[in-house]
């Protein structure tokens, strides 16, 4: 009976932790609804998201590809202008990059608030709030696969 209680408390506090609650993107959505949702109309956005969806071998270990990148970006509210801010400005328009710091913060290498902060700064200081270098070697440490081209 208290493994029943406590499998319960786990379970609630999994869902309480990682119900962010304002993503954009629902179940039903098509590439394309995917596409203007993340980008809001912003080309540079829409771009990267594209360059994201088509097939790569960037990170062959995220089992929902380009995807899973979106859905991170949705998770922590980078949409528009600051998903272009985050490849451009921050990555210096390097895919393997942007993917890298987005996986990094996904698994808690880098806090997703600064993240968020940096991707919104349209002065270019955010660049200097995200160890970019760092994080994308941390990622091919943890993840060998990564960028193994």
């Amino acid at each position: 009976m208290g493994i029943d209680v406590v499998v319960v408390t786990e379970i609630n506090l999994i869902i309480k932790t990682n119900k962010m609650g304002n993503e954009k993107i629902k179940l039903t959505d098509s590439t394309m609804d995917v596409v203007v949702k993340m980008s809001e109309g912003n080309p540079g956005a829409m771009n990267v998201i594209m360059q994201m969806l088509k097939p790569n071998n960037i990170d062959p270990d995220n089992v929902m590809g380009g995807l899973g990148a979106i859905l991170l970006m949705d998770t922590y509210g980078i949409y528009g202008m600051d998903i272009y801010i985050l490849n451009n400005d921050i990555c210096g328009r390097d895919l393997a990059k942007t993917l890298a710091v987005l996986r990094a913060t996904q698994m808690g290498m880098f806090d997703r608030n600064i993240l968020k902060d940096a991707c919104h700064r349209q002065d270019r200081s955010g660049k200097q709030l995200v160890p970019v270098e760092e994080l994308y070697l941390k990622v091919k440490e943890r993840l060998p696969n990564f960028d193994a081209t």
